[in-house]
């Protein structure tokens, strides 16, 4: 690594190798001011979900999600955010956006809406994915919300690499680099819930609507928490599909990659096929209950704290657009909302995962076999269970290794790489490891320990602790916009208006199980067998 940063401090271009392209996802459920889940459908005021590029909702009707648009300078991303949470909350009247990973009261699984899309096929195909979801993995899954970071490599940097590398410059070797990192963020990505973890505790309501089961302690009147947890979110009690790991999906090429996900949608599960895909209703109506009765109803049903990416074309499929230009960016999955954030990530926190994921980069990456592969997820595991315990351990390599050693080799690193991204000037990449580095010295600096040492000081229930910053959070976004134009959103808001009318009235004449047919008719074939072009 150190070779490589030494090549690229060399080249004539530096400001052009550092302009990382990135963009947040931040997902946050809409509650009343009581705390509760907000009933209400989404506000027609912000537009369209289907359709709007900024404002949509993930598996919930309550479950917002913002999307940015892909900017090199990281203040504009979160001036961006910021934008789009102070426009939001004009058009939701009392309620509130959950400021924490875990959701607030849950009580009965009728108070969990799925999210609705429309008329038109494609919106009906999206909400019947989400009730897939529902029978399959149950509701409460569905309202658990992440911070989604999207991040790509500059095509200065990709020519600096492939010279040093005798290489010519190809989508193969870019894809093939790209893999390098993952295979290298799947051996360090328990770093993430070390650092950015932020659910060490959950509402006790939680564990009605989950088969998970571990080991938690009881805070006031109805709050459970693990004593050095750090992500329970990633744990057997939240986001987790054990129907997946027969899959056997690697990161050791493109084309694995694509084939073994392509097979996880095209072959039947025996468990999920006892749900019943669509029924006839007494008058003769269908009645879906999930797409098809396959391992993976589609790709995206795939879980993986990081994926390579495309942008689709239209009617691509994910992994059709993969193989049809190779990887054009990763999207990191793994990180907890922030809490002490009212839009859910800092600076900090993406100047973090900028040096991480070069790291991963610039650094030896062999294969990575299946054994292997399911070493670093029960390292994650650990940590995600354990990671503040001072005497935990992982798996080096096939060794043992205290984290606090491993953590001061990695930080180290990015020490060096922090100078590089600095320049010659700056400082914020320096800065930003010395304060992470205090996290690696005090376990109960990082977010889960500031989190739980505020529940625990202040006698405090989850629940109250997320609803004080809702409100907190609420009137500090109550501010004039920063980047975007009051223009621009009310052009959002109308286009996805009329472009949703638009399917809608394409759609009237064709039925929707015709429509499922040539989807999974096109999702079986690669790119080049459909024509992607």
């Amino acid at each position: 690594m150190l070779n490589t940063l030494k090549h690229l401090k060399s080249q004539s271009n530096q400001a052009d190798l550092r302009r990382f392209q990135r963009g947040i996802e931040r997902e946050c459920l809409r509650i009343t001011p009581a705390g509760k889940l907000a009933a209400t459908t989404h506000p027609i005021e912000l537009g369209k979900t289907l359709t709007h590029p900024h404002i949509t909702t993930d598996y919930a009707e309550m479950l917002l999600e913002f999307i940015t648009p892909v900017a090199t300078d990281i203040q504009v991303t979160l001036d961006q955010l910021t934008d789009i949470h102070s426009y939001t909350y004009r058009y939701m009247g009392e309620e509130l956006m959950w400021p924490l990973s875990m959701p607030c009261f849950v009580g009965d699984a009728t108070d969990i809406h799925i999210a609705r899309y429309g008329d038109s096929h494609s919106g009906h195909m999206k909400n019947l994915y989400r009730q897939g979801l529902t029978y399959r993995y149950g509701g409460g899954m569905q309202i658990i919300a992440g911070v989604h970071f999207n991040f790509s490599i500059p095509q200065a940097m990709w020519e600096a690499l492939a010279a040093q590398d005798g290489e010519t410059l190809t989508a193969d070797y870019i894809s093939a680099r790209y893999f390098g990192l993952i295979r290298n963020y799947k051996r360090l990505c328990w770093m993430i819930p070390y650092l950015f973890g932020a659910s060490p505790a959950i509402c006790q309501s939680f564990l009605e609507h989950t088969d998970g089961a571990m080991e938690l302690k009881k805070l006031g009147k109805g709050t459970v928490y693990r004593e050095f947890g750090t992500a329970l979110r990633m744990s057997d009690l939240g986001y987790t599909n054990k129907e997946q790991a027969d899959l056997q999906i690697t990161y050791n090429s493109l084309n694995d990659y694509v084939t073994r996900l392509r097979r996880a949608i095209t072959t039947p599960s025996q468990r999920f096929a006892q749900i019943g895909v669509k029924e006839v209703n007494a008058d003769g109506t269908p009645d879906y209950r999930q797409l098809n009765a396959n391992i993976l109803q589609i790709e995206n049903e795939f879980y993986s704290p990081i994926r390579p990416k495309r942008v689709t074309l239209n009617g691509e499929t994910p992994t059709q657009a993969l193989e049809r230009g190779g990887v054009e960016y990763i999207e990191v999955r793994a990180l907890d909302v922030n809490p002490f954030s009212p839009i859910g990530i800092t600076e900090g926190q993406i100047r973090m995962l900028d040096m991480l994921l070069l790291h991963c980069l610039l650094s030896d990456s062999p294969e990575l076999n299946w054994d292997e592969q399911q070493a670093t997820e029960r390292n994650f595991n650990k940590v995600v269970l354990d990671g503040r315990d001072p005497r935990l351990s992982l798996n080096d390599r096939g060794y043992d290794r205290a984290i606090a050693d491993w953590l001061e080799e990695i930080f180290a690193d990015l020490q060096s790489i922090a100078k590089f991204l600095d320049g010659e000037q700056g400082q914020s990449y320096q800065e930003t490891v010395a304060e992470h580095y205090q996290m690696v010295l005090n376990p109960e600096l990082t977010l889960s320990g500031q989190m739980l040492r505020i529940l625990r000081d202040e006698d405090l229930d989850n629940s109250y602790f997320g609803l004080r910053l809702a409100k907190q959070y609420r009137q500090e976004l109550q501010q004039p916009l920063r980047y975007f134009s009051e223009d621009e959103f009310s052009s959002w808001r109308d286009a996805s208006i009329a472009e949703q009318q638009a399917r809608e009235d394409a759609d009237s004449g064709t039925s929707f199980d015709d429509y499922l047919k040539t989807y999974f008719e096109k999702a079986r074939c690669t790119a080049a067998e459909c024509g992607s072009s």
